[in-house]
């Protein structure tokens, strides 16, 4: 796999991890809507950690900063 996702990019999906399961957690968000955010926190980090997001490869996005 080829690295798509820059710094940037890896901060905000894992603050938006964070604040996901901040809103869980303290039950501002619960049920259906509270499960799905959890989840998707989840693929945040896991995108995250690996630096590949595959929607980005349907897409044709890259975040990271190309080398010359």
């Amino acid at each position: 796999m080829k690295t798509n996702m820059g710094s940037t990019d890896k901060i905000i999906r894992i603050l938006l991890a964070i604040v996901f399961a901040v809103l869980y957690f303290t039950g501002i968000v619960s049920g259906t809507l509270g499960i799905i955010l959890l989840v998707l926190g989840g693929v945040f980090v896991a995108t995250s950690f690996i630096s590949f997001c595959p929607l980005y490869t349907l897409f044709g996005m890259s975040t990271c900063k190309t080398k010359n």
